[in-house]
């Protein structure tokens, strides 16, 4: 049903799955009093408090989704996988600054393009006491199923490929602006700078590559259905926080103070008095005028360094989980589906087919003919 309403209201949907960083070291029953759980059933829903993070965009959208990612839940009242309309009585936002407010009111569209049209701020998302119709309840009171939601609901092989996907294309439009800022100060040609222009475009094919293969090799999933396939996703979530970092070092690095050597406004080069010093000594290489450098710079900078930009470094460092887990699942998915197995069980082959006295199989040659040791 939600699915068919979604679709044909084209509801616009954010999610909030982590407990928010107040005493994560405990497990989810023992902070009760910040974490989201059930206060009380009734006929007409559930009365749910606590909070969850991070909303991304939650000030704008229709209905989010909730749902649990981290410590193991023991706790009935914890065990909740529900949705809720944004302006359901008791819902709280507590947002972060808006991008595009601050970009009005510091600079122009040409100062911040990226702040200025993209302000999908997070927030702190506090349910006070929020009645939630069990109409929309997807899940309760199952500790087990609530656990393996991630799982066994197929949300984590769809989130990465959408994951995937979407870095993927923001790398297409990252190193695109690395080049064209590169081509502004003249540095493009150097052979140094080239290798590194070359690792971000590998890093970008890399996540290109396992969007294909989580469409193109899929698993099985309910009755005729496909899912992307598991390993992908998973390696996905560990090179992204490792690739975007990454990338953004090598901008720093060699586009370097191109991305200071900037005037503080679009108004600037409306100064009849500044104009002129900025068409002479702020120009690009190669004719790039002075406006057009500076527009590929604060563009850049509004990708990386700016509020919006730092952002998103740590969005995609943390996006996916917390660093070690996205690991560790690598190795646990490896282990539940029979792939540590098969992999210790080649390197067994391998080592079965020679001992202390050589070869063991007949497909394979003896030394002792030549060996010195074997003679002695």
């Amino acid at each position: 049903r939600w699915y068919r309403e979604s679709q044909e209201k084209v509801l616009y949907w954010n999610h909030a799955i982590i407990n928010p960083p107040v005493d994560r070291s405990l497990p989810p029953d023992e902070v009760g009093d910040v974490f989201m759980k059930v206060e009380k059933e009734t006929d007409a829903g559930l009365i749910v408090s606590g909070a969850k993070v991070v909303a991304t965009g939650s000030a704008i959208t229709n209905y989010n989704f909730i749902a649990h990612y981290g410590l193991p839940i023991k706790k009935k009242e914890f065990a909740l996988i529900c949705t809720v309309p944004m302006d359901a009585p008791g819902i709280k936002l507590i947002s972060r600054a808006s991008y595009s407010q601050n970009a009005n009111v510091v600079g122009s569209p040409f100062d911040y393009p990226l702040s200025s049209r993209m302000d999908e701020n997070d927030a702190i998302f506090i349910f006070d006491k929020v009645l939630v119709p069990w109409e929309n309840v997807f899940m309760y009171g199952d500790v087990e199923k609530i656990n393996n939601f991630l799982g066994g609901s197929g949300f984590l092989q769809r989130f990465t490929l959408q994951g995937c996907t979407r870095l993927a294309v923001k790398l297409d439009f990252i190193a695109g602006l690395l080049m064209k800022a590169l081509d502004a100060t003249g540095a493009g040609g150097f052979r140094g700078v080239q290798t590194r222009v070359g690792e971000v475009i590998g890093w970008r094919n890399l996540f290109w590559s396992l969007t294909d293969a989580m469409v193109n090799n899929p698993e099985p999933w309910i009755g005729d259905t496909v899912i992307p396939k598991l390993e992908y996703g998973l390696t996905y979530r560990m090179f992204a926080m490792q690739g975007y970092p990454r990338i953004k070092e090598i901008i720093e690095q060699d586009v370097a103070s191109g991305l200071i050597y900037l005037p503080s406004s679009a108004a600037d080069f409306k100064n009849p008095d500044v104009r002129p010093y900025l068409d002479k000594y702020v120009r690009g290489s190669d004719g790039i005028t002075a406006v057009d450098r500076v527009k590929v710079m604060k563009a850049l900078w509004d990708s990386i360094g700016s509020e919006f930009g730092g952002r998103h470094e740590l969005y995609e460092r943390n996006y996916a989980g917390n660093h070690e887990n996205v690991k560790a699942e690598l190795l646990f998915a490896a282990e539940g589906r029979g792939d540590v197995s098969s992999m210790k069980g080649l390197a067994e082959q391998f080592m079965s087919e020679y001992d202390l006295d050589g070869w063991t199989v007949p497909d394979l040659v003896g030394n002792d003919d030549v060996s010195h040791f074997r003679r002695a």
